[in-house]
């Protein structure tokens, strides 16, 4: 249970700060860009942003199906 707990804080510490060095780093960023979702469309966002939070996105997604079947096994 111990290993568990310390996996999940690494990952949400290094997550969290993964975001906020993006959130600083997209300051004077000029490049914008819209996603399509099946019939909307986001509000224009800068590239790096959206590049980022698709990257920490599936950081988390790979941190919990990995605890997820690392219990299994």
């Amino acid at each position: 249970m111990q290993l568990f707990f310390k996996k999940v804080v690494l990952s949400f510490v290094f997550n969290v700060s993964l975001f906020l060095i993006l959130i600083i780093g997209i300051q004077n960023s000029s490049n914008k860009g819209k996603v399509n979702f099946f019939t909307n469309k986001t509000i224009a966002l800068p590239m790096s942003f959206i590049i980022g939070t698709s990257f920490i996105s599936g950081s988390v997604t790979g941190t919990i199906l990995s605890l997820i079947y690392g219990k299994k096994n």
